[in-house]
């Protein structure tokens, strides 16, 4: 029996098994932390100690199940001290090469100049009445590494957090050095992206072949070689509460009508959206 009962169990049709799902109820956030929460990011200034600086990156950026943040620690030696610092970049916007031959080799290479011990440097020497004076001027390490160990072309130096993540997220790297309550960011770009290419939707017979793309700074340049005036003035903001996607605003600075470019930006700071996928919502909203 128990053989033919298997038998007719296994052939016998059933009705599968419904599954449910409930979305748990979230549990309520006040909206005055929140609002607190987020004012106090966007104030947050760069901490003078390494370590600090690197926890708060590390909680910003989920560090532990984000794949693709990377953050490479060494040390620097200059003038006989050694610094702790680390690197913060988003693998696979970046162009290594640029890294590792503009930014991490000049600063992990210990020249003779990065040995020397001392603090100061000597401005200028005066002998009065015997008496050798030197006028000295105090060593100043930010200073130093902005013009002489970072050979990148495009260095700038942020204290806020919130604006030096945000050009991290666009692609740029960011170098965090111990006692230095600021960081320099680097534009060492490096993600594909389309190429120039005549546009499909807008076809022409005469005149340029060329097509806005996906990358902003590229079509932008695209104006620029067309426009050739220093009248052209080229604005960027951002729209999108989540997104932050850039938005350019161009003009002829001797041509336009002031009030009209206020009527933009004004209308474009208004726009209330999460993300901007396209210009078709910008159009649409305004």
């Amino acid at each position: 029996m128990k053989i033919l009962d298997s038998l007719i169990n296994l052939i016998t049709y059933k009705e599968p098994n419904e599954y449910s799902f409930v979305l748990p109820k979230q549990k309520d956030v006040s909206l005055e932390a929140s609002s607190s929460e987020e004012k106090n990011d966007k104030e947050q200034l760069v901490f003078p100690s390494i370590d600090v600086n690197k926890e708060y990156v590390k909680n910003k950026y989920n560090f532990k199940i984000n794949s693709d943040i990377k953050l490479r620690e060494f040390f620097i030696n200059i003038r006989g001290k050694e610094y702790s610092a680390f690197l913060l970049f988003i693998d696979g916007m970046i162009d290594s090469n640029q890294i590792n031959k503009f930014v991490i080799e000049p600063l992990m290479l210990k020249n003779q100049s990065n040995m020397s011990n001392t603090d100061e440097s000597i401005v200028s020497t005066a002998v009065t009445n015997n008496v050798t004076v030197k006028r000295v001027k105090k060593f100043d390490l930010k200073n130093y590494i902005l013009g002489c160990l970072v050979p990148q072309n495009d260095v700038s130096t942020d204290t806020k957090f919130k604006d030096i993540l945000q050009k991290v997220n666009l692609g740029n790297s960011a170098l965090f050095i111990d006692t230095i309550d600021s960081a320099f960011v680097i534009d060492a770009k490096g993600f594909d992206k389309r190429s120039v290419s005549p546009p499909e939707n807008e076809s022409i017979i005469r005149g340029s072949q060329e097509g806005f793309i996906e990358a902003i700074r590229t079509n932008t340049s695209l104006i620029r070689r067309i426009v050739n005036t220093e009248n052209l003035i080229i604005e960027d903001t951002t729209v999108g509460k989540i997104s932050n996607t850039h938005v350019a605003i161009c003009y002829l600075k001797n041509v336009v009508n002031d009030e009209l470019v206020k009527e933009v930006k004004h209308r474009i700071n208004s726009i209330d959206i999460d993300f901007l996928v396209s210009s078709r919502a910008i159009r649409t909203i305004n």
